[in-house]
């Protein structure tokens, strides 16, 4: 079996879950990428993965493919194609061209929920009407970027004339801002059985932005929400591989923010895949050669866990920053134990343990400006423990101990 992996850039998803499953379910890898240098000790091959004829004519030209697939935002329904292409496993491109155009998505979501929206062309004045507050945001946008508030028709007009200067000609779209608690939904098909795996829920960061400061795991969705997400899927035409749905539980009930046709990110994929305790990205690489979704009993997993972005609250340099690596939060001292736990982070006493990962995503020096986006990221904390309580003092206690430093 070889998998064809399409990236555009290496991330934690791809080196630390999906190369890592692949290699543990036995198949021969080849990475499709305009970065080959950023998967060392893999065979890859420098390719235009945007432009589908490249990849089939790349594909056609080397071994015979098993399966072809993506974790890529922007290029999933390039990859459905080529997969189509050669009769194996894969996304509805036409499913997946929808779902990251956001104004495409509000119009085929319409028979599921009403969310008034605008589609916002290059060189057109903003229209007449629109239900303010909204959210301004480019049509094929990203990780919140150029993603803005606008309470009345100046500050539209400024946020619009923003986002044109950094993105000419990009189609915007502005929408009524949904107002409630923000909540995700993690979703795993086969194109006959689509199974809900959890969810969490979204802590933001100070509007006019939406910068996602923390995520935590909640796996027992708000009344409704499950089948109107699914619901709202289906209409998509959603079904096969993995989703990541963001929606807001409003008071008139949940509304989608919007569809990620792929695996939820930010490590958070990495924490799902150790709360349920399934090899989750073994599982989604299956479903693509075509096998059936494994047996899934939707039952909570034990203890709590979070992703804490790191983010910085100023522009500047940075001086200090606190290692990459894994350790245990032991709680309050309580005295030597005979074994010892090496750790390189905390070798204290026993109470409660937690264990942490940081990913650093900046290096000493690094310059910051702060854009209100996830980009203002310095690292990531992924948490996992019995209880709430405990994470939130490990984190707590990472944060005041290791500080990132900006001067």
């Amino acid at each position: 079996m070889r998998l064809y992996l399409t990236s555009l850039n290496p991330t934690d998803s791809v080196t630390e879950g999906f190369l890592p499953a692949a290699e543990a379910l036995g198949w021969d890898i080849t990475i499709l990428t305009g970065h080959p240098g950023g998967y060392p000790g893999f065979e890859t091959i420098e390719t235009d993965v945007r432009d589908v004829r490249a990849l089939i004519d790349t594909i056609a030209r080397h071994h015979p493919p098993g399966a072809v697939f993506s974790n890529s935002d922007h290029i999933q329904a390039e990859t459905a194609l080529a997969a189509a292409y050669f009769g194996l496993p894969g996304k509805d491109w036409r499913a997946c061209l929808t779902a990251k155009n956001k104004a495409l998505t509000r119009r085929w979501l319409t028979p599921v929920e009403s969310v008034r929206s605008v589609r916002l062309v290059p060189g057109a004045g903003l229209p007449d009407a629109v239900p303010y507050p909204v959210v301004v945001k480019p049509a094929m946008g990203v990780a919140s970027e150029d993603v803005v508030l606008a309470r009345d028709a100046g500050e539209l007009d400024d946020a619009v004339a923003g986002i044109r200067a950094r993105r000419p000609g990009e189609i915007l779209v502005a929408e009524e801002y949904l107002d409630g608690p923000l909540h995700t939904l993690e979703t795993l098909g086969d194109g006959v059985t689509t199974a809900v795996l959890g969810g969490f829920r979204t802590t933001l960061g100070p509007l006019p932005h939406f910068v996602e400061e923390r995520l935590d795991w909640d796996p027992e969705p708000p009344p409704g929400a499950c089948e109107h997400v699914l619901a709202a899927l289906a209409a998509l035409g959603v079904g096969f591989g993995a989703c990541h749905t963001e929606y807001v539980v409003t008071p008139d009930g949940p509304r989608i923010i919007e569809v990620n046709y792929r695996v939820i990110g930010d490590n958070c994929d990495l924490l799902l895949a150790d709360l349920t305790g399934v090899p989750l990205f073994e599982w989604i690489l299956r479903v693509h050669a075509g096998e059936p979704l494994p047996t899934w009993r939707e039952a909570p997993a034990a203890g709590h866990g979070a992703v804490v972005s790191l983010v910085a609250d100023r522009s500047g340099v940075v001086t200090s920053a606190p290692p990459a690596g894994e350790g245990r939060w032991m709680g309050p001292w309580e005295g030597p134990r005979e074994d010892p736990r090496e750790d390189p982070w905390n070798s204290t006493g026993e109470h409660g343990g937690v264990r942490l990962w940081h990913r650093p995503l900046r290096r000493v020096g690094d310059r910051i400006e702060l854009t209100g986006t996830n980009r203002d990221y310095l690292g990531l904390l992924r948490a996992v423990g019995p209880d709430r309580a405990g994470v939130d003092a490990a984190v707590t206690a990472f944060r005041d101990d290791r500080p990132w430093v900006i001067a």
